[in-house]
C-alpha cells in the first residue's frame, strides 16, 4: 500500500462514505458564532436562515482546530475575499469545533483574525460536522471541508482536504462563479469566459 496506514485509511473511508452530497439538502442548524471583538456584540446564534432566509447563497468552510499553524492562513486568505464573496450574494462562514469562547480568544490574541469580516461558527456539539461526514475519527476534529450552498439549501459543491494541506480559495470563488451562472462551464472556466 505504498506506506499508508491501512487503519487511517479505512477510517477516513468510513467517514467519507457518510459525506454529505452534491444535490443533498444541507443540514439544518443554530450554532454560537464570533462575529466581532467589540464589547457587547461578540456573540451571535447563525442559523439556516442566514442565507436561506435572504435569498443568498452560502460558503461554509470548516477547519480542523483554532491556534494552529495552517489554519489561520486559510481563514485569513478567506476574509481577504469577503468583499468578493458579498458582491456574489454569497455569505461567508468558517467553523471548527472549537467553542465561541476559543475562536474570540484566538481572534483576541492573533494580529491577523482581530479585523476578521466574517463570522466564525462554534461547532462544540460536533453534530453539524457529523451530519456532513466530515468529523475525523479519534481526535474528533474537521477535515478542510468546502460546501457551497445554494439559496434554495441545496449543496452545490463539496471539496475536502486532509488536515495538512490547505485549500485554495480562488477555486471556491471560481466555482461559485460556475455554479451562478446556471450553465455549463468547460474545465478550467473563469468568469467572464464564453459558457457552452
Amino acid at each position: 500500500m505504498h506506506g499508508y496506514n491501512l487503519n487511517y485509511l479505512n477510517k477516513t473511508k468510513n467517514i467519507m462514505g457518510s459525506l454529505a452530497n452534491v444535490g443533498s439538502k444541507f443540514p439544518e442548524f443554530s450554532k454560537k458564532a464570533v462575529v466581532s471583538l467589540e464589547k457587547g456584540k461578540e456573540f451571535e446564534t447563525i442559523t439556516n436562515d442566514i442565507h436561506t432566509g435572504s435569498n443568498k447563497w452560502m460558503v461554509i468552510y470548516f477547519y480542523p482546530k483554532d491556534f494552529t499553524f495552517v489554519c489561520p492562513t486559510e481563514i485569513v486568505e478567506f476574509d481577504n475575499h469577503f468583499s468578493d464573496f458579498r458582491d456574489r450574494d454569497t455569505v461567508l462562514i468558517g467553523a471548527s469545533t472549537d467553542s465561541e469562547f476559543v475562536h474570540q480568544a484566538w481572534r483576541t490574541h492573533e494580529p491577523k483574525l482581530t479585523g476578521l469580516k466574517h463570522a466564525l461558527l462554534a461547532d462544540t456539539s460536533k453534530s453539524l460536522s457529523e451530519d456532513l461526514g466530515i468529523l475525523l475519527e479519534g481526535e474528533k476534529v474537521c477535515y478542510r471541508a468546502t460546501f457551497i450552498v445554494d439559496p434554495q439549501g441545496i449543496i452545490r459543491w463539496v471539496s475536502v482536504n486532509d488536515l495538512s494541506v490547505g485549500r485554495n480559495v480562488n477555486e471556491v470563488i471560481r466555482v461559485l462563479d460556475a455554479l451562478q451562472t446556471d450553465e455549463l462551464c468547460p474545465c478550467n472556466w473563469e468568469k467572464g469566459q464564453a459558457t457552452l
